[in-house]
């Protein structure tokens, strides 16, 4: 009987190319093949390190369909490696199928670890981290990502974001206006690459950094947010949740009035009107 192959999930580099771990490397020197979520992206990856494997495209349009046919050879006693575009497959991008289906049918998946965006940003920003909620991109609609970020407003835990350069000052202007003035934040940019930076303060304080500085409105970013904190910010950030969905359907003072007597947060913290 054949031995399966193992299904490495490999780590590569956010940026800095050097943050590539050397079992990372060669893991990717020794394996069959190497399913990328880019084949161009993976082999300019390989090229800098002098490697010629070969590529399999695997992304969230084809991902079903090669599932099986991956789980296939991997049975059939091949070793693949599993790779994104950056940072550790599966962290807000595709492979949970293919490993799903590789473990389904016994095959071994082992994680080589590394760079991820999130964590890398997660442990310079000096907020709490002994309990954070990933919730990767928010939504590109605008009426969704308000929606989305209302329900969010009361977490008590560490929020942390993924966003893109076109709709990073549109997703700050959006926390402010659901998680309120006060919420402190921490916006990472372009994290391990040349033009790195790392913004703290309370939200309004970054949409405006971001609106006056046409350089940090460039690149990728991971927004962490503090959570809502002890009851009283919790019933505040409901009481905004509440009041933003009732203002659709009844006047804002009656519905301040009504989001105060469910949440149990201060009326005048919700609506300024008499």
């Amino acid at each position: 009987m054949q031995t399966p192959g193992t299904l490495h999930v490999v780590a590569t580099p956010i940026g800095n190319l050097g943050d590539l771990s050397p079992r990372a490397l060669e893991t990717l020197r020794t394996v069959d093949a190497i399913c990328a979520e880019d084949t161009r992206h993976t082999r300019q990856l390989l090229s800098h390190f002098g490697l010629e494997r070969p590529l399999l495209a695997l992304h969230q349009h084809n991902e079903d369909a090669q599932a099986a046919q991956l789980v296939d050879r991997l049975r059939g006693g091949q070793s693949l490696a599993l790779v994104s575009d950056a940072g550790t497959p599966l962290v807000s991008d595709p492979g949970f199928r293919l490993v799903r289906a590789a473990r389904a049918a016994g095959v071994r998946v082992s994680p080589v670890p590394g760079a991820c965006a999130a964590i890398a940003a997660l442990s310079v920003a000096g907020v709490p981290s002994d309990r954070f909620v990933f919730e990767g991109f928010l939504p590109a609609k605008a009426g969704a990502r308000r929606e989305r970020l209302a329900a969010l407003a009361g977490e008590p835990r560490t929020l942390l974001f993924y966003e893109s350069a076109h709709r990073i000052e549109e997703s700050l202007a959006d926390l402010v206006t659901a998680f309120g003035p006060d919420r402190r934040a921490v916006l990472g940019r372009e994290l391990t690459k040349l033009f790195e930076t790392v913004l703290d303060g309370p939200l309004p304080d970054l949409l405006a950094q971001v609106q006056a500085d046409a350089n940090q409105r460039k690149g990728e970013f991971v927004v962490v947010v503090e959570g809502a904190g002890d009851d009283a910010d919790a019933r505040v950030a409901e009481g905004r949740r509440l009041y933003a969905k009732l203002t659709e359907h009844l006047k804002p003072s009656q519905a301040a009035k009504l989001a105060a007597e469910l949440s149990g947060a201060p009326r005048k913290a919700l609506y300024g009107g008499e």
